[in-house]
C-alpha cells in the first residue's frame, strides 16, 4: 500500500468513525466534510436546495447572503459590523471547510443568526454541496 492510498484509507476511517459517533469531528477536505454530513442525512445533498437556503431569509433579519453575497466567491462584509469576510466557496478560499471543528463553529454561529436554531445535517450538506459547485471562471 503506498502513502497516498494509506492516507486516503486513514481519512475514510476517521470519517466513518466520526459519522458513527454522530458528528463529524475531523475533515481534511470540504468533500470529506460533506460526506460526513450527507451520511447523517436521509436524502442526497441538493446544491439547488443549498443555494435557495443560502439566499432566503428564514424568519429572521438576515440570510446567509446578507454577509457572504448571493454568490459567495468574493470577499463579503458582515451586515452589522462591516468586517470583511473571506470568500465562503472553498474554490476561492482554500482553507474553508477543511477543519471540521471550525466548520461546526461557523455553522452553529451563523445558523443561529439566520435561523434562530442549529442547522440540520441535511441543511449543512445542501449548503456545502452548493458551495462546492462554485468554481473560478464560471
Amino acid at each position: 500500500m503506498n502513502l497516498t492510498t494509506l492516507t486516503r484509507t486513514a481519512r475514510i476511517a476517521v470519517l466513518l468513525t466520526a459519522t458513527a459517533a454522530g458528528s463529524v469531528t475531523r475533515a481534511g477536505t470540504p468533500a470529506e466534510l460533506l460526506a460526513g454530513y450527507a451520511a447523517q442525512g436521509t436524502e442526497a445533498p441538493s446544491p439547488k436546495a443549498g443555494q435557495q437556503f443560502f439566499n432566503n431569509r428564514h424568519g429572521r433579519e438576515w440570510s446567509c447572503a446578507s454577509c457572504h453575497g448571493a454568490v459567495p466567491t468574493q470577499t463579503g462584509k458582515h451586515a452589522s459590523t462591516g468586517k470583511p469576510i473571506d470568500p465562503l466557496a472553498p474554490a476561492f478560499s482554500v482553507e474553508r471547510f477543511t477543519d471540521a471543528a471550525k466548520a461546526e463553529k461557523w455553522f452553529r454561529r451563523n445558523c443561529n443568526d439566520v435561523l434562530g436554531r442549529t442547522c440540520s445535517q441535511a441543511e449543512k450538506a445542501d449548503v456545502l454541496s452548493w458551495l462546492l459547485t462554485l468554481k473560478p471562471g464560471m
